[in-house]
């Protein structure tokens, strides 16, 4: 592919947009309530407060469209947008509101994000297979930061200086995950600090979307705590939690008898970061357990602990000879569902789903944590979570094959398409590129987002 002319670029065309599918997901938020949530809960004071109805629709337009910062937002303010759009602001509005948030503030918008997902999930299927199963997972991810002028920042766990984002995602067999909670915390706090609250606020939240069946909580060790596991119980929900290799859990590992492991070949090799290898064998076991027995007796907890375990191989030994006796790894899950051994292994495997949410929010809007000021970051984590989901809802709207796309691709094939505007027999189009390869995908969501509304109802 060469280019076969000399080209000169002028920028002179007032009706040329960069962003042909923005308009469509933007009217999806309209017809879920998106104004109308923020006006009812968002109350920032001051001038830089006011019209917040205008500048967080603005703010989440932005993130869809793929702006990272807050001077990135200027991407909206380009040709053709003011006749397709009201109320669009500058940059330095836009991220003045965000610098009025406080830790209140904060938690309104909190509401706005689960109230929308609420009215997202009945205009779109994003949510679908939800009355069968529903996982929810919960992992926080270090939002690294440089410099010395960003407020809580700090050395954590992975000895990496940052913010700390806890994130819960909800996804069934069916449907793509979709972000139920959101908190931004300093960056050398504990993992599963919080962890029950946000359990329990998830929980609530996808009892106010659908009417779910079977709830399963995952998570890694790090939540291996038992507010973790009474906020899952208490919420209705199944719990599988990655089992930290105490002196308990390794009684009970040993405890179990060599006639009992039953070995398993995964289809596809999984990474063992331990071992940097790749594994396809293993064997599983499975022994009861009373958990948290540290604790008042009241408290103590018993369910399955599932345990795999992979061998161990030993560098001294020489390729040509094979170990006599050789040691194994273990992973343990505790958990109280009632699937099988193998299919309960398998499920909570299938926990690194979160890994892929983390990736898209670091290849999106989370690429920069953009201000100095913590809550203002942390309202930029609650938008960036609302403009994940209002994306997820209009991908799955334009088929269920990009419903299961990543946020890049999405962006890619329906938000990112340039459109010239233009006003004919008094009817508004936007003409966009012929043979586009994703055409009948956008036409399907211009007709869902535009169309006759669906009723969403009052949450």
């Amino acid at each position: 592919m060469r280019v076969c002319h000399s080209l000169d670029p002028v920028f002179d065309d007032p009706n040329l947009i960069a962003f042909g599918g923005l308009p469509a997901v933007m009217a999806l938020a309209e017809q879920a309530g998106l104004h109308d949530l923020v006006d009812a809960h968002v109350t920032v004071p001051g001038t830089a407060g006011a019209h917040a109805s205008v500048k967080v629709p603005a703010i989440i337009a932005g993130l869809i469209a793929g702006a990272d910062s807050i001077s990135d937002l200027d991407v909206l303010r380009h040709g053709g947008m003011g006749r397709i759009f009201t109320g669009v602001r500058a940059p330095t509005t836009l991220g003045t509101h965000l610098r009025a948030y406080r830790f209140g503030h904060v938690r309104q918008l909190d509401a706005v994000a689960t109230r929308l997902l609420a009215r997202l999930a009945k205009v779109s299927p994003i949510l679908s297979g939800a009355d069968q199963l529903v996982f929810l997972d919960v992992d926080d991810t270090i939002r690294e930061t440089h410099g010395y002028h960003k407020q809580g920042a700090a050395y954590g766990y992975s000895r990496v200086k940052g913010l700390n984002a806890q994130v819960a995602i909800l996804s069934t067999p069916l449907a793509a995950p979709v972000i139920a909670a959101t908190r931004l915390r300093k960056g050398n706090i504990d993992s599963g600090h919080g962890a029950a609250r946000l359990i329990a606020d998830s929980l609530a939240t996808l009892r106010r979307a659908t009417t779910p069946g079977t709830v399963i909580v995952r998570a890694d060790s790090a939540y291996f705590r038992h507010d973790v596991v009474a906020a899952a119980t208490a919420g209705g929900a199944k719990f599988s939690v990655t089992a930290r290799l105490n002196k308990a859990v390794t009684r009970a590992i040993a405890g179990i008898d060599e006639q009992t492991w039953t070995a398993i070949r995964y289809p596809n090799a999984i990474y063992d970061e331990q071992q940097q290898r790749w594994i396809s064998d293993a064997e599983v076991a499975e022994v009861p357990f009373t958990a948290f027995t540290s604790r008042r007796k009241a408290d103590h907890i018993t369910a399955r602990l599932i345990v795999r375990r992979v061998k161990r191989l030993n560098p001294t030994v020489a390729k040509s000879q094979g170990e006599l006796l050789p040691g194994y790894r273990y992973h343990a899950v505790f958990t109280d569902t009632t699937l099988s051994l193998v299919d309960a292994e398998a499920a909570h495997r299938d926990h690194a789903v979160i890994e892929a949410v983390f990736a898209d929010l670091k290849n999106g809007p989370l690429a920069h944590a953009p201000s100095g000021k913590f809550t203002a970051n942390a309202a930029w984590l609650v938008l960036t979570a609302i403009a994940f989901n209002l994306t997820r809802a209009a991908a799955r709207l334009a088929s269920k094959t990009l419903g299961k796309a990543r946020t890049h691709t999405v962006r890619r094939t329906l938000i990112q398409v340039a459109a010239r505007v233009a006003n004919q027999a008094r009817r508004w189009r936007l003409h966009l590129p012929s043979r586009w390869p994703w055409q009948h995908q956008l036409a399907t969501l211009y007709a869902a987002a535009l169309g006759p509304p669906t009723a969403a109802t009052a949450t």
